[in-house]
């Protein structure tokens, strides 16, 4: 797949990824957390589905 998601999008998103498992971890929020695997795999892989169903794009384009 090709890559989407620009470098301060990933970013955000695997900051809010770890955030949210670390707070499900200590018992901060309930098993709900585990959402936070969908922002981290994504941002790890920096391909986002919905993006590529929408057809958008967060990388910059390098137009040389």
């Amino acid at each position: 797949m090709k890559t989407n998601l620009g470098t301060i999008d990933r970013a955000l998103r695997i900051i809010v990824g770890l955030l949210l498992l670390a707070l499900t971890g200590n018992g901060t929020i309930g098993l709900w957390g585990w959402v936070g695997l969908v922002p981290l795999i994504t941002g790890l892989a920096a391909v986002c589905p919905a993006y590529t169903i929408f057809g958008l794009s967060t990388c910059s384009s390098k137009t040389a």
